[in-house]
């Protein structure tokens, strides 16, 4: 399965970051460049004709991304209140909880037996969106903590995400890619670059790592089960049905992790980025555990 498979990519690129970490820090300066790849692949796989859907979606989509803009990014921030984490800890989860959704949700809302087309839904509106979102939530949550510049941090993530998706969207408008590309080499693609990504943050931080595993570890996770419980439980609570809530679970739940390093290493810290690897690996890990369980129900 594509998702398993991305677990142990994950699994492997932070090994190679804690044993190989001389190695591993190398690529501190490509890490900007490689989600870009990312980000254009994604747009390869989307169609104009998907982007005026959007406006059809109807209330799971507005539910959805509201939920991603709204709740996610206060959780994070009363999460990182409740275990003290540092400043820049606590900077890293707040990245994280601000971002859009990533393509891993829609591969997993696929194995989920979730509605996938809702899921691509979400996770485009939620990256347009993201360039207006992200940095206004990072400047007034973490403002109070930091030095924080939203206007720089906007056009990085108009760099870094909106300018790559639309490539990607205009290529695929003047190029068909074969099924072979878009079902199997782009997915291994972004795969490899995002286990690559967290081989090189692990690599940055082994220092840090034994000291503040543990809190990070457990921060991620709490973000990431309030994340899903929320988004499905309000979609059950409003009468939407189990396809449609256990889609918009798994969307609020799996950030775009890699957003919120690229950011974090471009703005901030190594340490900043810490909470966006390890949230890459755990939000993969519980992704899959759902998408087995539903899939078998």
């Amino acid at each position: 399965m594509l998702q398993g498979g991305f677990i142990l990519w994950v699994i492997l690129g932070s090994l190679w970051g804690w044993f190989f970490a001389d190695a591993a820090v190398t690529g501190k300066g490509m890490i900007g460049p490689a989600l870009m790849l990312i980000m254009l692949l994604m747009g390869l796989t989307l169609r104009l004709e998907d982007i005026r859907k959007l406006r059809h979606a109807g209330r799971p989509l507005l539910i959805g991304v509201g939920l991603q803009f709204l709740v996610m990014p206060l959780s994070a921030w009363a999460i990182a209140y409740l275990f003290s984490l540092p400043p820049m800890l606590a900077l890293g989860l707040i990245l994280v909880g601000c971002a859009p959704g990533g393509t891993a949700s829609n591969v997993v809302a696929w194995l989920a037996r979730g509605d996938v087309a809702l899921s691509v839904a979400m996770t485009s509106a939620s990256t347009l969106l993201a360039p207006l979102f992200m940095p206004l939530w990072i400047w007034l949550l973490a403002s109070t903590w930091l030095a924080i510049d939203p206007v720089s941090m906007f056009l990085s993530v108009i760099q870094i995400v909106l300018l790559p998706v639309i490539a990607g969207i205009l290529i695929r408008r003047y190029w068909q890619p074969p099924v072979m590309l878009l079902d199997g080499v782009f997915p291994l693609i972004a795969m490899l670059t995002i286990a690559w990504i967290v081989g090189v943050v692990v690599g940055l931080n082994v220092a840090n790592l034994h000291s503040v595993a543990l809190s990070v570890i457990a921060a991620v996770i709490l973000l990431n089960v309030i994340g899903l419980l929320l988004g499905g439980g309000l979609m059950s609570r409003l009468g939407y049905s189990s396809t449609q809530s256990r889609t918009v679970a798994i969307e609020v739940g799996m950030q775009n992790s890699g957003l919120a390093v690229a950011l974090a290493i471009v703005h901030f810290s190594p340490e900043a980025a810490l909470a966006g690897a390890m949230f890459s690996l755990w939000h993969n890990l519980s992704g899959s555990i759902l998408a087995m369980y539903w899939r078998r129900r």
